[in-house]
């Protein structure tokens, strides 16, 4: 399996909507980041998938080392 690539050293703040489903891009490499574009093929990763439970702004993982995917959980503070 790959390692992910890492999209950016912070988090992304997303207006997420309630009840929408999004999908977490985990390999770094998406050019629609922090979601997936595709771009994870024959890298043995896959995105994860996340739905909202209210409207409300949350962080999501830019580095792709959180331990609570897809949000952050400030693993970038140590890279």
């Amino acid at each position: 399996m790959t390692e992910p690539e890492i999209a950016q050293k912070a988090p992304y703040p997303v207006a997420v909507t309630q009840g929408e489903k999004y999908f977490w891009c985990a390999c770094g490499r998406s050019a629609n980041q922090p979601f997936c574009d595709g771009s994870h093929k024959d890298t043995g990763l896959v995105p994860v998938p996340w739905s909202a439970a209210e409207d409300k702004t949350l962080y999501f993982c830019g580095c792709k080392r959180t331990s609570g995917a897809p949000l952050c959980d400030g693993s970038h503070n140590q890279l």
